[in-house]
């Protein structure tokens, strides 16, 4: 994961290489001509430039010369401590004990019959030699009979540099693979790239939801900290080095072509680094309105779409609310409380409507430094008021959706070295349904 401690070179050669005008250094094309699918935006154009370079000065401008140095950094990355993640730590039966109660999401089980591997190399657009070593991370969403995966993929694992892929898979009624299916990764990937100021480090960690009519993809836009970034937006409770993140979202009416619309927080509120975007999401993929007197359908009348972040904003827990998913006000609201299993929270992965007036926050936190998993419990109608806490959890950072009537989520941290594989994790088939009241 993208830590607030990481370090980059980019920042050190930032001022002294801001006005080169050589062929390394020309800014990387961003107009309709451009080769990656992920380049149409709808602020394109000069003035749309000049109005984002003005507002954030000290953003240091994305060139090929600079992708080229992330990509050099990345290449020699190495993290013990994240490098030895595995997944039924946190998702197995034996993380949900000694007492897992029945609205828990979990535990979960490996599927290797949807398992995805990435053999071949993706093109370059930038013509720099960008390759992967590792995928993880990824999003689902099932739409019109085929499961679509969205994922990271990094030159090394949990370096920077990280770009966006997209695979299908063709399903039967029942939710499995369709006889003599196979993944088709996307000819068109990476379908999003950095191409932006605040994507210089990389685009990370992609979330899917299906609402409004459309498909919105948001990640993590990774940039590089100037001095002068540090001293216009401080941030004393969650201090930032030399990496800063922004929440970016692009949209899609197809899960195929994006648009990318750039971030949905201002600095002055972030500090620099917010990473999350976790919207309540239902058993199909959709974003879930909560809060209002509504039961959580979907509908205006069901209040809010609600987006929890819990890293970044100066170390205070902030809840995002909007009403069309491009436009959000954050406000600070202690919505977790983790004294009942201890530790120190990382990131909520996770916001599960389970379909019963219930909402299950999934999240990373750790216990006298050891990495853990924990579920919280909500009602949809009362959805920053924690009313339970249990150990085990999926932290999929990419949310869950049921395929199949199961609980299912991908992750790659378990993949061997120099293997590019997502693996499959879903719940019993057998499992007792939860209760319909909290």
């Amino acid at each position: 994961m993208t830590t607030a401690t990481d370090t980059t070179s980019i920042e050190a050669s930032a001022d002294a290489t801001r006005a080169d005008t050589g062929p390394d250094t020309t800014r990387v094309d961003t107009g309709p001509d451009a080769t990656s699918t992920d380049t149409t935006r709808a602020d394109t154009g000069p003035d749309a430039d000049a109005a984002r370079a003005a507002s954030k000065p000290y953003l240091v401008p994305l060139t090929r010369e600079r992708l080229r140095t992330v990509l050099d950094e990345a290449l020699v990355h190495r993290n013990e401590l994240t490098g030895a993640l595995s997944q039924l730590t946190f998702s197995s039966p034996a993380a949900y004990e000694p007492a897992r109660p029945d609205w828990a999401v979990g535990p979960f089980t490996v599927d290797p019959a949807f398992t995805f591997t990435l053999d071949g190399q993706w093109p370059d657009p930038d013509g720099l030699g960008w390759t992967s070593e590792s995928l993880y991370n990824p999003s689902l969403i099932e739409h019109d009979g085929t499961l679509h995966l969205f994922y990271r993929a990094s030159p090394r694992k949990e370096s920077l540099g990280s770009r966006i892929g997209h695979a299908t898979l063709a399903l039967t009624p029942d939710g499995e693979p369709a006889p003599g299916a196979t993944w088709v990764d996307d000819p068109a990937n990476p379908v999003v790239r950095p191409t932006l100021d605040d994507e210089l480090l990389g685009t990370e960690d992609p979330k899917v939801y299906r609402a409004e009519g459309r498909f919105w993809l948001f990640y993590n836009g990774v940039f590089p900290i100037t001095e002068e970034a540090r001293v216009a937006h401080p941030s004393p409770g969650h201090p930032v080095q030399a990496v800063g993140i922004d929440l970016l979202v692009a949209v899609s009416d197809d899960l195929v072509s994006w648009q990318k619309l750039g971030p949905i927080a201002d600095h002055e509120q972030t500090r620099l680094w917010a990473k999350g975007a976790v919207i309540p999401r239902d058993e199909h993929g959709n974003a879930v309105r909560l809060g209002g007197n509504g039961s959580g359908s979907g509908s205006h009348n069901d209040g809010d779409y609600i987006m929890f972040v819990s890293e970044g904003f100066d170390g205070v827990l902030h809840v995002g609310r909007s009403d069309d998913l491009r436009h959000w006000t954050f406000e600070p609201v202690p919505y977790l409380d983790l004294s009942g299993v201890g530790g120190h929270l990382h990131e909520v992965a996770a916001a599960i409507v389970t379909g019963d007036g219930r909402l299950v926050l999934d999240v990373f936190h750790d216990v006298d430094g050891v990495f853990a998993a924990s579920q919280a419990l909500y009602d949809v109608g009362r959805p920053v008021d924690q009313l339970a806490l249990t150990s085990g959890g999926s932290l999929s950072w990419g949310g869950l959706q049921q395929i199949g009537g199961r609980w299912t989520f991908a992750q790659g941290w378990d993949a061997p070295v120099g293997h590019r594989d997502l693996y499959f994790y879903r719940t019993d088939p057998h499992a007792p349904a939860p209760q319909t009241t909290p």
